[in-house]
């Protein structure tokens, strides 16, 4: 088992986070700069984040240099950074410790004693962010460590007096091994991240674990199977409190959707089997529903009343690049989405069908070679859902193309799909085919959002 990271930043006064402006490092930084620490960072590229960051008074350096660590007592970087950076060889030279970001995330989670940790393999983002909405607006003051922009709080973090914390916790390389939540809430365990796992067993053996380390209570998809095969040792021993929520009538806490339209989905919210309030959502799709369900169950768990559960939920309006909605120029829809797993692009799509466009245009970023090698027949099968489907290249992020592997090979698997090498193409190609009401959604878990970017520049030019 991992070892706790209680006592990291024992004797730390200074720290220097190398990509400070990184959606997993800012939030971090933002919080030890509120406990007293002395935070400086560099980054490669300006932001609104780097601003946001600035404000507090942290100073940040553009560009990677050794001399940025001079003088700190610690050092934190991500799992993209590279062991040859200028910083981290710098940092080393001068025997200064270097500590990956999700050890760092332990060891601020750690400071909290009513700790809650969303995992999943999918729905991570958008149910912390529904968890940490609800949670504030109930008047329980949690600080918060999102995945994404949630426009409730104005950023990806929030900054609380009381010992509540909400986060996200990832599976991959097992990262979330290092949280030893109060409470986590576990969403689905689905094949991913294959490319280190290599098997579902292994996948369910890592959340087997991470539910281990949770100390009170874990909120679980009572509808998800391999979820469920990974809690069935703490069932048998009665230590912890299980707590189970989905559409299935043996779940402690469940959904029963009342109305769907293009615009929301509405549902009451029972527990054990006695309606308890009714929730009407702004954010489409029933996949949002089990989001919100989870964080109903894992607030109401926690203490917070159905009604203001049902009042906040109904206040969300979604996070950034969740079925975000960009604009409607020359009244076409332009939308962007996370969505990089064939079972979470179906849901976006079928959401997307559902929702009364005349035609929806999908234009997916495939994101790694392992993901899109392993799953290319059921990535072929769910991109054929949308009226048309544009392909990008393959988003290599941290592999080489050992696959041989192409997108010209789902193109070819996907009937009407085209494939372009470059955003641009793909933009200019899009905005001379679309027209009024009809949908542009943009998927994928890279930088494809530029290119949505770049489609609203083009319709707003016309």
């Amino acid at each position: 088992m991992v070892e706790s990271y209680a006592h990291l930043l024992d004797n730390i006064k200074r720290i220097h986070f190398v990509g400070i402006g990184g959606s997993g490092m800012c939030p971090l930084a933002e919080i030890l700069h509120h406990e007293g620490y002395e935070i400086t960072g560099s980054d490669m590229a300006e932001s609104d984040t780097l601003a946001r960051i600035r404000s507090y008074g942290i100073p940040v350096t553009m560009g990677h240099l050794p001399e940025n660590v001079n003088g700190a007592d610690m050092v934190v970087y991500t799992a993209a950074v590279k062991l040859d950076n200028p910083e981290l060889v710098s940092a080393r030279a001068q025997n200064i410790p270097t500590v990956e970001r999700s050890i760092m995330l332990g060891a601020v989670v750690d400071k909290y004693q009513k700790s809650i940790a969303v995992s999943g393999t999918h729905g991570k983002t958008t149910t912390t962010s529904m968890l940490t909405q609800i949670l504030t607006m109930a008047s329980f003051d949690p600080t918060a460590i999102i995945g994404a922009k949630l426009p409730f709080i104005g950023g990806n973090s929030r900054i609380g007096a009381s010992d509540y914390i909400v986060c996200e916790a990832c599976e991959y390389v097992d990262t979330f091994l290092r949280i030893y939540p109060a409470m986590s809430v576990i969403l689905n365990v689905d094949e991913d991240h294959l490319d280190y796992f290599g098997t579902l067993d292994r996948i369910k053996e890592s959340f087997r674990r991470f539910m281990e380390q949770t100390s009170a209570a874990i909120v679980i998809n009572g509808d998800d199977r391999n979820a469920m095969d990974c809690v069935q040792e703490i069932l048998r021993r009665k230590e912890k409190q299980v707590v189970t929520f989905g559409f299935g009538k043996k779940n402690d806490f469940r959904a029963e959707i009342t109305g769907e339209s293009a615009v929301c989905d509405s549902f009451d919210l029972y527990h054990h089997g006695e309606k308890i309030t009714s929730v009407t959502l702004k954010v489409p799709g029933k996949f949002n529903v089990m989001n919100a369900l989870a964080a109903a169950a894992a607030a109401i768990t926690l203490g917070v009343t159905p009604e203001d559960v049902s009042t906040a939920l109904a206040a969300f309006s979604g996070a950034h690049r969740r079925f975000e909605i960009l604009g409607k120029p020359c009244g076409i829809t332009v939308a962007d989405d996370f969505a990089h797993h064939p079972t979470e692009l179906r849901a976006t799509l079928n959401t997307a069908m559902s929702m009364g466009f005349r035609r929806v245009w999908a234009v997916f970023q495939p994101h790694t070679y392992s993901r899109t090698y392993t799953f290319l027949n059921e990535f072929a099968e769910v991109l054929s859902i949308p009226d048309h489907t544009i392909l990008s290249e393959i988003l290599p992020v941290r592999e080489t193309n050992t696959y041989n592997i192409y997108a010209k090979d789902l193109a070819e698997k996907i009937e009407g799909c085209v494939w372009f090498e470059t955003f641009e193409e793909i933009a200019d190609y899009v905005t001379k085919k679309a027209k009024p009401d009809d949908l542009i959604i943009t998927i994928g878990g890279g930088n494809i959002y530029m290119c949505a970017d770049m489609i609203l520049q083009r319709l707003n030019g016309k």
